[in-house]
């Protein structure tokens, strides 16, 4: 059985193993990180700042989240409650060395921008599925953070100076979240007053979920391929 879903597996992890940087940290960046030693505050600001800016998975699902909200105290509530989820599970993860298997983590992140698409849509509402939105994004919020925490977890940093690096990394990942949380509403903005918004509303979740579906079936591939 397991073999069969190896085989059919095999194929999507081939075609897309730009996927696995999604929430990885790669290169000179992780040798950097495993090699590390001592408070480096600055450089490890910056690398939070940029995984959050390129991990598309983190992207999407924000995306998602502020599609339909219009007021910035809407927005703000429920980016702040994702930050404490995604902080509060990448400090634990690291600092406690709680760990998981990390392509299960992430397929549950793949999972949460399908969830957020199909919210977006109203499925769950025609499902009879009536779950508070804000809940869900902490929720998600915890997975999202658990998704990095076992990445940096892998690379086996330096216990000297361990804790003021990982605060000043969930710091630089905070400011990366605000300055592309930033752009996306910009451009949100700019297509909120075109008459195609609501036309193409659907259409647009429906690939946001479609990408979800994509991020979950990598994870599931790597997992039965590992």
């Amino acid at each position: 059985m397991r073999t069969g879903i190896r085989f059919a597996c095999a194929p999507l992890a081939v075609l897309l193993p730009s996927l696995a940087l999604a929430h990885g940290v790669a290169g000179a960046d992780a040798q950097f990180l495993a090699n590390a030693s001592g408070l480096q505050i600055a450089p490890f600001m910056y690398l939070g700042a940029k995984h959050m800016v390129t991990g598309y998975d983190h992207l999407l699902y924000l995306a998602g989240v502020i599609f339909f909200l219009y007021r910035l105290k809407d927005i703000a509530w429920y980016v702040t409650l994702f930050a404490l989820g995604h902080s509060l599970t990448l400090l634990l993860g690291v600092l406690a060395g709680i760990h998981a298997n990390a392509y299960i983590v992430d397929a549950i992140i793949g999972l949460s921008v399908v969830y957020k698409a199909l919210e977006n849509i109203g499925a769950l509402k025609r499902f009879g599925l009536r779950i508070d939105s804000r809940a869900a994004v902490l929720l998600f919020g915890l997975a999202h953070g658990f998704g990095l925490s076992t990445k940096l977890q892998d690379l086996s940093l330096s216990e000297d100076g361990l804790v003021g690096n990982m605060v000043a990394f969930n710091g630089g990942v905070e400011l990366g979240q605000f300055a592309a949380l930033a752009l996306i509403l910009i451009a949100f903005q700019a297509w909120r007053r075109s008459d195609s918004f609501y036309r193409t509303a659907y259409a647009a979740n429906v690939l946001l979920m479609a990408a979800g579906f994509v991020l979950f079936g990598y994870q599931v591939a790597g997992y039965y391929i590992a």
